[in-house]
């Protein structure tokens, strides 16, 4: 199975099935996918998209984002909900080249992670009840948003550390597609910030390090501080996981 599906315009859709469990599972292929803003789908990428035959989509973003960009396209049988899991917004673009990038992403994934706990609890239970297809979340770029909620549900249904930190660092092979896109859409600025677009291991490694520190362990930062409870857990466990 190819785990990135090409998209003209989509530089960051990526299938999470595949990953094998402590438990000897392994997450479904077909079932669960992330990307980047959907609302760039058009033309052929749509008909790709809609050869899928998702059913729900996510979308990650501020609702000013949406107003200002759009959303997905509206198609019957396709389930839409927005939540907006960050709430302290910054321009990654701006940010201090002098600052230590990793861990200046690592503690914006922490004040995520601290924030968004309704939103990210409610993106929980859409994935764990959703048996109609297959489902896709995103944000802008399909990396920290999106990648924080990925490594959260890949974390429950029991995917290992390595893997999880894997999978985030495949964001790295649309990195300069992603910087062409920020560099059209803004053509009277410089980007001067050197982790634009970036997505190396060691940032999803610092910020599962500090919820380990902070609540003990993904499980108990989703029961403690999400409000999750075993049977939300075993649902999405069943509704993503092969025997």
């Amino acid at each position: 199975m190819s785990r990135h599906i090409a998209f003209e315009r989509l530089h960051n859709f990526r299938d999470l099935g595949g990953y094998s469990t402590a438990d000897g599972r392994t997450v479904r292929w077909g079932r669960l996918y992330r990307s980047d803003s959907l609302a760039k789908l058009g033309g052929a990428d749509l008909d790709r998209f809609l050869a899928l035959k998702v059913s729900t989509v996510i979308d990650l973003r501020y609702p000013w984002e949406i107003e200002a960009r759009g959303r997905v396209p509206d198609r019957e049988g396709l389930s839409y909900v927005n939540l907006s899991v960050e709430h302290r917004p910054y321009d990654q673009a701006a940010i201090d080249p002098a600052v230590d990038p990793w861990r200046f992403l690592a503690d914006r994934y922490a004040e995520v992670a601290l924030d968004g706990a309704k939103e990210l609890r409610q993106a929980l239970e859409v994935i764990a009840s959703n048996t109609s297809g297959p489902l896709v979340f995103h944000c802008a770029s399909g990396k920290d948003r999106t990648g924080l909620l990925a490594a959260l549900v890949l974390a429950l249904a029991g995917v290992t550390e390595d893997d999880i930190a894997a999978d985030f660092a495949l964001t790295e092979l649309a990195t300069e597609r992603l910087i062409a896109d920020w560099r059209a859409a803004n053509p009277e600025r410089t980007l001067t910030w050197p982790g634009y677009g970036r997505a190396p291991e060691e940032i999803m490694r610092l910020f599962l390090a500090d919820l380990a520190a902070t609540y003990g362990s993904v499980y108990d930062y989703a029961v403690r501080h999400l409000g999750a409870d075993d049977r939300l857990i075993a649902q999405l466990r069943a509704r993503l996981l092969d025997d």
